[in-house]
């Protein structure tokens, strides 16, 4: 039986992975759980799976969730220091990781330092920090294995090829909502537009990301440390999100991972690698699919994909700077602070005012990110 501790347990990442072991009790265990701030959820969550330990982010409530669950015999931990040692139980054979945004950056490196494996849902964690991330991990040995469904689908690919043979990595996207709109449509996109994704269900965070093809951006990035940051990367659109990824390899051959566009598929693969195990999940039907398309992304109508392939050439803190900006940015538009158009446009004003330093260590990745979110929330209420 696998050990598992889970961070993030309460958004969509989390309550998926709790899903796949859900299903399969005989398989795996859940040791420690952190979660943010929905305490009505996690202590649902505490008492189905009655971890060991648990943390929450939002130190105001943990009388609330003390009290929630005050009869279970349960350690409960909070902040940034509980979601670490969540991260770094002992007994913990897996770190599952499905913290939104930069707060997963510090419990991911932990985890590695513990020499644990660690399963990384939470794309930022390498974008801000992939150098000092890898070299963690190679410190211990520990493994990172991939569970957004574009980078597991190249682990899958890669699995008994080599890295070396890799002619360069095709990433697919499916173009979000906004795939066939016109310049003029983009000018008046709303909230509610932005959160009606044709084929994921995903948080709020995300699936602006994806709307706007950060989220594809991001993960061009994490694909370069993941696979190789000399190693080619091509972005294309796949509308039907049911190939989810291609490595070309040096001979041309072309192959590719399919799926249904459901989390738990990679989520399962993640858990149980090196091995499979059978998921009660429904089959691709390749017969009733009807023509898969693909075509290539205009960095014109989303220029936030351009951004971070830029932020990835510059390297140093730039890709720090860039999630950084991003987060802010987004959070702005839920609050309709400023328009969908404003995102791009605020990103891009943080970038052309960094200064890119060096990643030694990480205090540099963490000066850069507060920098450029205090820089972005200047620009957002100038805006607004």
């Amino acid at each position: 039986m696998k050990k598992i501790s889970l961070l993030g347990s309460t958004g969509s990442i989390g309550a998926n992975v709790l899903d796949v072991i859900e299903r399969n009790p005989e398989k795996f265990q859940i040791l420690g759980m952190s979660a943010g701030n929905n305490v009505d959820l996690f202590a649902k969550q505490i008492r189905k799976f009655k971890p060991r330990v648990v943390a929450l982010f939002d130190t105001k409530k943990i009388p609330t969730l003390k009290e929630r669950i005050a009869d279970l015999d349960i350690e409960i931990l909070s902040g940034e220091e509980g979601s670490v040692a969540v991260a770094t139980l002992p007994e913990a054979d897996m770190v599952v990781s499905g913290v939104m945004g930069s707060a997963g950056l510090l419990p991911a490196i932990h985890a590695l330092k513990s020499g644990k494996n660690l399963a990384l849902a939470n794309k930022e964690t390498l974008v801000i920090a992939g150098e000092l991330v890898l070299r963690e991990a190679q410190k211990t040995n520990s493994q990172i294995i991939p569970i957004d469904s574009e980078h597991s689908a190249i682990f899958q690919v890669l699995n008994g090829e080599k890295k070396e043979r890799i002619k360069k990595i095709i990433l697919t996207a499916s173009g979000g909502p906004f795939r066939t709109f016109s310049f003029d449509q983009m000018e008046t996109v709303t909230v509610k537009d932005a959160l009606n994704h044709p084929n994921w269900d995903m948080g709020a965070k995300i699936t602006i990301d994806s709307s706007t093809m950060m989220n594809k951006g991001l993960e061009y990035i994490e694909a370069k440390w993941l696979f190789g940051v000399n190693t080619p990367v091509e972005v294309i659109v796949h509308a039907q999100s049911i190939i989810h990824s291609m490595i070309e390899f040096v001979d041309t051959s072309i192959m590719a991972q399919l799926g249904i566009p459901d989390m738990r598929v990679p989520i399962a693969y993640a858990l149980s690698y090196p091995d499979r195990f059978e998921c009660d999940l429904p089959s691709l039907d390749l017969a009733t699919m009807g023509n898969l398309t693909f075509e290539p992304p205009d960095f014109e109508r989303f220029p936030c994909l351009r951004l971070a392939i830029d932020a990835m050439e510059i390297g140093k803190t730039m890709p720090a700077v860039l999630n950084a900006a991003n987060e802010i940015a987004v959070q702005a538009f839920l609050e309709e602070l400023i328009s969908y158009k404003d995102i791009a446009e605020l990103i891009h004003m943080v970038m052309q005012n960094h200064n890119p330093s060096p990643l030694k260590e990480l205090q540099d990745v963490l000066i850069a990110d507060r920098w450029a979110r205090e820089e972005t929330t200047k620009l957002v209420t100038v805006t607004h």
